[in-house]
């Protein structure tokens, strides 16, 4: 290498992975708490096997069909947005294009760039793809947080799935006595596998992720469990 230049600098970021990290945990997430919950509700009120396993199915079919819809409509929202705001910069692009300059190059100037220079950037920039130009520095809109609903839909659903059957296989092998046991230990086993995989996907500390995502789900099937007990004794 020559003398006096420093070797490549490579950095590794997560960013890129922030739409379908957040999609597919949100979904893992939501299957393991939601359908333990369910099933230890249950299994506390006394209900038959057949009950609590039944409950566990239908919590795992319909919660997984439920994130994919949300998901879908929700990204799909964001998406008509984005759209939207892309088809508004491009008429004005046509119609003000010395406006549209100006606009980029005021930009460059708001973030520390010496006015000259900010204007050939924003000239060059503008030659090279304006509509790219103004997506990412006027709208903020990228390619690495660009919405994609049908992404979102398919890994809600099936991280949600995958997290759902932790609890559901427990309540299935477990010995009847000692089905809220055996769910409750399957269950805060699989949220902290879940917060360090999601920690260690998006370069967050483990620890805090750990316990955070294990706290919550915690207190979801604790709750769930008192009032399955309360209504089952009531009833």
């Amino acid at each position: 290498m020559p003398d006096g230049l420093e070797p490549p600098h490579h950095e590794l970021h997560y960013i890129n992975r922030v739409g379908w990290l957040r999609a597919a945990v949100l979904g893992a997430n939501d299957g393991i708490v939601s359908t333990a919950s369910l099933i230890v509700g249950v299994a506390a009120s006394e209900a038959a096997r057949d009950t609590i396993l039944l409950t566990g199915v239908a919590a795992l079919v319909a919660g997984a069909m439920s994130m994919a819809a949300g998901e879908f409509v929700s990204v799909s929202s964001q998406s008509d947005t984005e759209r939207a705001d892309l088809a508004k910069e491009k008429a004005a692009l046509e119609e003000t294009p010395r406006a549209e300059l100006q606009e980029l190059t005021d930009i460059y100037v708001a973030r520390g760039v010496e006015p000259g220079l900010a204007r050939q950037v924003a000239q060059q920039l503008t030659a090279a793809d304006a509509l790219g130009a103004h997506a990412q520095d006027e709208l903020g809109i990228s390619n690495t947080g660009t919405a994609r609903p049908v992404q979102a839909a398919i890994a809600s659903a099936g991280t949600f799935s995958a997290g759902a059957a932790a609890p559901l296989l427990a309540a299935a092998l477990a010995p009847a006595p000692y089905i809220v046991v055996t769910t409750g230990i399957v269950t805060i086993l699989a949220l902290m596998i879940l917060g360090y995989i999601g920690a260690r996907a998006g370069g967050a500390p483990v620890n805090r992720a750990v316990l955070r995502v294990t706290f919550w789900g915690v207190m979801a099937m604790a709750v769930t469990a008192g009032a399955g007990r309360l209504f089952g004794a009531v009833v």
